[in-house]
């Protein structure tokens, strides 16, 4: 049976899931994406009719104007629509009001990260109790099917959680979830999603060591790993939105969040949080103006989504997963590489936006056909993780599985020392120069 989807955000990854969407729309039925800004809207429209990707023309693909705070504005829409599916693929400050819709209307929810207060950053964890969970009750009373986190991380990693668990391990000790990004966009700086969501992630790292929250400052722990396709990358020890379900729902000692960052990144980021340009709090000018810094510097930066044309390289997103099958260790990494040319080529997105675009369609598909349609609120890892990667595998994003001796060279070493130890060796050095800024993109040997 067919479920229209409502779409709602215009951004890289609403742009990438309209795309898949629309090829899948034998199962979706008819798609509208709505934002704030139609005309941003219509450019997402007029790239899938452009790549071909309507797969039955008779189903409707069309736009609506909507500010998504505005609850009766978004049941409307909804009802109008007829919408079956809502996919939340806006800011994060948006989750709440469109959740609270879905429960009004009965629909089903899909998004791809944890609400977020505008005044708020980096709670007290776990992070989705402060937020969504206290809708769980409401949701079942109406049996309203709403899945939390369905990106890629969170997301994805959630489901290779689960698959270990179902199929790999009889007792896990440890995850770390690895996020790395090999790609090259010739900016002198960019993040690869929506600025201000992305800074505040790492006002400090909120982790999952030995069953018990852990706190650490931003960028103090880091580690070299040798990933596949994507070669020898530096990932630091972060907090992250999947580690505050999955430290509820999976049984391992520790789950810890690992993110790749270059040393010209962690240089710029140092500086303009130094300086106070990462604020989300607002400061008065000499002028008696009030200004977000924070606001500010995503207004200087460039559009994510203008990174796609001229990106090149690989993402690598997947867990490394420690624990015994039979009573023998065990070592599992479970990944996903992904090429930003490729993915331009396909739907004129970056790979980032495209590892997170992809997920929520296959989350929407196994609602239309029943398999995911649970009727309450869930996040991914209380699924079945199998039937969400078979989809994955079809439609853009395949996963592989590579067994690693425990122990060797290979395995990744997640064990955080003192913190005094770990400062000693997270040190970034870059080569700077007044005339030429872009040589800052090359570290110094």
């Amino acid at each position: 049976m067919q479920k229209n989807v409502l779409i709602i955000g215009a951004g890289g990854v609403a742009h990438v899931a309209a795309h898949k969407a629309a090829m899948n729309n034998d199962v979706l039925g008819d798609i509208c994406i709505a934002s704030r800004t139609l005309s941003k809207c219509d450019a997402i429209i007029e790239s899938v009719l452009r790549k071909g990707h309507l797969k039955d023309a008779s189903r409707r693909l069309y736009s609506a104007q909507l500010d998504a705070l505005d609850i009766p504005a978004t049941i409307k829409l909804i009802q109008d629509t007829q919408s079956d599916i809502v996919i939340n693929l806006g800011s994060a400050f948006l989750n709440m009001s469109i959740l609270e819709a879905c429960i009004e209307t009965g629909v089903a929810y899909i998004d791809t990260a944890i609400h977020e207060d505008p005044d708020k950053v980096c709670e007290q964890p776990p992070w989705y109790a402060n937020y969504e969970w206290k809708r769980k009750d409401s949701c079942d009373a109406k049996g309203v099917t709403a899945i939390l986190g369905a990106g890629f991380d969170p997301g994805v990693v959630n489901a290779y959680c689960a698959l270990a668990v179902k199929r790999y391990f009889d007792k896990i000790d440890t995850i770390d979830i690895l996020d790395v990004n090999a790609g090259s966009h010739g900016k002198y700086f960019s993040t690869n999603f929506d600025p201000e969501i992305n800074f505040r992630e790492f006002v400090k790292v909120w982790t999952w060591i030995d069953r018990e929250w852990k706190e650490y400052p931003t960028h103090s722990v880091k580690r070299l790993y040798d990933f596949p396709v994507a070669g020898e990358q530096p990932v630091y020890l972060n907090g992250h939105d999947e580690l505050h379900s999955l430290s509820k729902n999976i049984d391992a000692n520790s789950i810890r969040f690992w993110m790749g960052f270059g040393d010209h990144y962690i240089n710029v980021f140092t500086v303009l949080r130094t300086l106070g340009f990462l604020s989300h709090l607002p400061v008065t000018l000499t002028t008696g103006q009030e200004v977000v810094p924070l606001k500010v510097v995503k207004a200087l930066l460039p559009d994510p989504m203008t990174l796609a044309p001229g990106y090149t390289g690989n993402t690598c997103i997947g867990n490394f997963v420690k624990g015994w099958k039979d009573g023998k260790e065990r070592e599992v990494f479970i990944y996903q590489v992904s090429d930003h040319k490729k993915c331009y080529e396909e739907v004129e997105s970056q790979g980032i936006s495209y590892t997170a675009g992809v997920p929520p369609v296959a989350a929407a598909m196994l609602i239309a056909n029943g398999t995911w349609d649970v009727k309450k609120m869930v996040n991914v890892e209380e699924l079945d993780p199998e039937p969400f990667i078979e989809i994955l595998d079809r439609i853009g994003l395949p996963t592989e599985i590579k067994e690693i001796e425990p122990n060797s060279a290979f395995s990744f070493n997640g064990f955080v020392r003192p913190i005094e130890e770990e400062l000693l060796e997270s040190t970034a050095t870059v080569t700077v120069s007044a005339a030429n800024p872009m040589i800052a993109l090359k570290p110094a040997k």
